[in-house]
């Protein structure tokens, strides 16, 4: 039996970190993940550096900031030639294993780990077969995951259409689980279970769709309905209004219907963890085994009109984190909360602190368990037109916009769901003031433009129209036979 703790760290895509039960969302049914925050510390302050798939995981497995490794954009390049997460612990002498979403590249890179078991939801135009399609071929359904008609990137829904087992959540729940019992029992071990969803396309099994059903019939609380900022009007800044363009016309029933169809994607993802914590129990190795939940970014879900991420307003930036560290460990401890300020660069050097082995030099982050605490956190995401930037404090928030050279102030404490911009108010231009500074402070490559005389100037405005959206945003098609490389 190993000396050492095994390590489950588990990620989603697209989970916002009020989506918890433990949280105190009036909806969302998360047994599972509410019972494993009771078990540990549920960081309230945890925020994505770089709210986007690709820039994300490069921060998770590297535990460097977008500037440390390279991207805020989503470029599809290799990883930097940087110890990676998996790789330190292999190094350690432990066994590492991942199942699911990498969104690396070349996609079979496997970045440290021995073996990966992927699911990159169906991205055949780097000439990659992945496992889970390979397995829907075995199950007699080769090609068949985009079947049903939805997209990757839009918040139309219907019913999971092929069965329940073949499902990615449950593909990838049922994978890993197997991977833990064929472990080599003298090891310890590092798993990575990455899942796809609440990711769109929005395709929960339908059982999940009944039980929210059921929920409503007894109540719709007027809380869980989405909430618009009084900065939100027909002339919003150009980053602001492109993300709004691309859901603009749903009506009430259709955004409540998107929501439900994500609540049930999730549900759906805490249900599955139960398997893998019976599994762990009953191979005798939960008691020695840190757990760790956590999400690359969240979704704004109608909020302030907006959909999807690349935003750092609170649905699409602060993300869930639950640590839960092995029995009897006070380190960790149980039945916590912690609102330190957190980055995604932060969990490669709290697992490699928690498991005794040295975090390398390169890495960024700081320990999440440990006694330093930082009082500030920049995010970026974007460049030029497109690009977005934060300073967060802890309590303030300023987020920036350089089209048409715009500041937005939230003070999370009084203000959670930031339905009131600060920034023009006489009361708050010394903490204005303050963040910007520290932001400025921030700025490299292009962003340096934005400055002038110490002064921010950004870019000139300009009025966003919305293109036509031919391709349905990407809209996958028949699988089988695979599609031609040249697909985008």
């Amino acid at each position: 039996m190993a000396d050492r703790p095994n390590i489950l760290l588990i990620s989603t895509d697209h989970w916002p970190a009020a989506l918890l039960g433990a949280a105190g969302h009036p909806m969302i049914q998360t047994p599972t993940l509410d019972s494993l925050a009771r078990s540990g510390i549920r960081f309230t302050n945890a925020y994505a550096e770089c709210p986007v798939c690709i820039p994300a995981r490069r921060t998770l497995m590297t535990g460097t900031s977008p500037r440390g490794h390279g991207d805020r954009v989503a470029e599809e390049k290799p990883m930097p030639e940087l110890p990676t997460l998996a790789q330190t612990f292999r190094e350690a002498g432990y066994q590492t294993y991942a199942v699911g979403k990498l969104h690396v590249y070349p996609q079979r890179d496997r970045i440290g780990f021995d073996d990966v078991l992927l699911d990159e939801e169906g991205r055949t135009q780097y000439g990659v077969v992945d496992d889970y399609e390979a397995f829907l071929a075995d199950q007699g359904y080769p090609g068949q995951q985009f079947l049903h008609g939805m997209s990757n990137n839009e918040y139309g829904w219907r019913p999971w259409h092929l069965p329940e087992q073949t499902h990615p959540t449950n593909w990838a729940t049922r994978q890993l689980a197997r991977t833990i019992k064929r472990r080599d029992p003298t090891r310890p071990a590092f798993w990575f279970l990455s899942y796809r969803h609440p990711h769109p396309p929005l395709v929960p099994l339908q059982l999940y769709l009944d039980l929210y059903r059921q929920l409503d019939l007894h109540q719709q609380p007027a809380s869980d309905k989405p909430y618009m900022g009084d900065w939100i009007d027909g002339d919003s800044t150009f980053a602001i209004r492109r993300r709004q363009a691309r859901h603009e016309g749903m009506s009430d029933v259709q955004v409540r219907l998107a929501r439900t169809a994500f609540y049930a994607l999730c549900t759906q993802i805490d249900h599955q963890l139960r398997l893998l914590i019976g599994t762990l129990r009953e191979e005798g190795l939960l008691d020695e085994t840190i757990l760790l939940f956590t999400s690359d970014h969240g979704d704004m879900l109608g909020n302030h009109g907006i959909w999807a991420k690349r935003l750092f307003y609170e649905s699409a930036a602060n993300i869930p984190m639950i640590l839960a560290g092995v029995d009897a460990d006070d380190h960790v401890g149980a039945n916590r909360t912690d609102d330190r300020l957190i980055g995604w660069q932060d969990i490669m050097p709290t697992l490699l602190e928690l498991a005794g082995i040295e975090v390398p030099e390169t890495v960024e982050g700081i320990s999440m368990v440990g006694e330093e605490r930082r009082e500030w956190l920049y995010g970026e995401v974007g460049e030029n037109s497109s690009a977005t930037r934060m300073i967060h404090d802890g309590r303030y928030k300023l987020i920036y916009y350089p089209v048409g050279n715009r500041r937005q102030l939230f003070d999370l404490e009084e203000d959670p769901n930031e339905l009131r911009d600060l920034s023009g108010s006489p009361a708050y231009q010394q903490v204005l003031t303050r963040l910007t500074e520290l932001l400025i402070g921030q700025f490299y490559g292009g962003d340096e433009a934005w400055i002038e005389g110490g002064q921010l100037v950004g870019l000139p405005d300009r009025t966003f129209v919305a293109g036509p959206n031919k391709q349905l945003s990407g809209q996958r098609g028949d699988h089988f036979p695979p599609p031609p490389r040249t697909d985008m």
